[in-house]
């Protein structure tokens, strides 16, 4: 059976690696936007 460390030990860690992989998302998603725009005004 998990123990309640493990198991706020895993809790933790599963959160935090969901946060980074938001923030990850995010920063990669407005970068993309900011190129595909820049590319259609070079293209004019």
């Amino acid at each position: 059976m998990i123990s309640d460390d493990d198991l706020h030990s895993l809790a933790v860690f599963l959160g935090s690696a969901a946060m980074v992989l938001i923030v990850a998302y995010h920063f990669i998603e407005v970068n993309s936007k900011k190129q595909a725009v820049m590319t259609k005004v070079e293209k004019n």
